[in-house]
């Protein structure tokens, strides 16, 4: 198992999941494909792709799943959520990276978008490139206060 995976914003796609062992995985996958919203427009049979003729968002989100499928322990966005609609931008931030947390996942998300700053446990503000501001939510018996 890999610690750490970067889901990259300009990544290459190949036609299969090169590294995964796809054996006994076809549920995982296809449930895999409906949370990220592609199990309409691509499938997966035998680690191989029907399709990478995506949107750069549905790329994305097909390299999501792979950092998924390769179960790390930490996952960086860097600006990830630039290329999604905004429904799919909306669940990214309030539903995926929350259940990842929830999981014990390490999860470090790079934004310029402010609508979602309050799902972070940490803020830091960077300007020309030193901390400007560090904000830290306070837990109480694993509530936020």
């Amino acid at each position: 198992m890999t610690k750490f995976k970067q889901a990259l914003s300009n990544n290459h796609i190949f036609k299969r999941l090169y590294g995964i062992n796809c054996d006994n995985k076809k549920e995982e996958q296809d449930n895999l494909l409906k949370v990220l919203h592609l199990d309409e427009k691509i499938s997966i049979v035998n680690g191989s792709f029907s399709t990478i003729d995506l949107s750069n968002g549905q790329r994305k989100r097909l390299s999501l799943l792979k950092c998924y499928l390769e179960n790390s322990q930490i996952y960086l966005f860097d600006e990830w959520a630039a290329d999604q609609d905004s429904e799919f931008k909306k669940i990214f931030y309030r539903k995926l990276l929350p259940e990842m947390k929830k999981s014990g996942k390490i999860v470090i998300a790079i934004t310029h978008d402010d609508n979602y700053f309050d799902v972070a446990d940490r803020i830091i503000k960077m300007d020309m490139g030193k901390v400007a501001e560090f904000k830290e939510k306070e837990f109480v018996n694993g509530s936020i206060v």
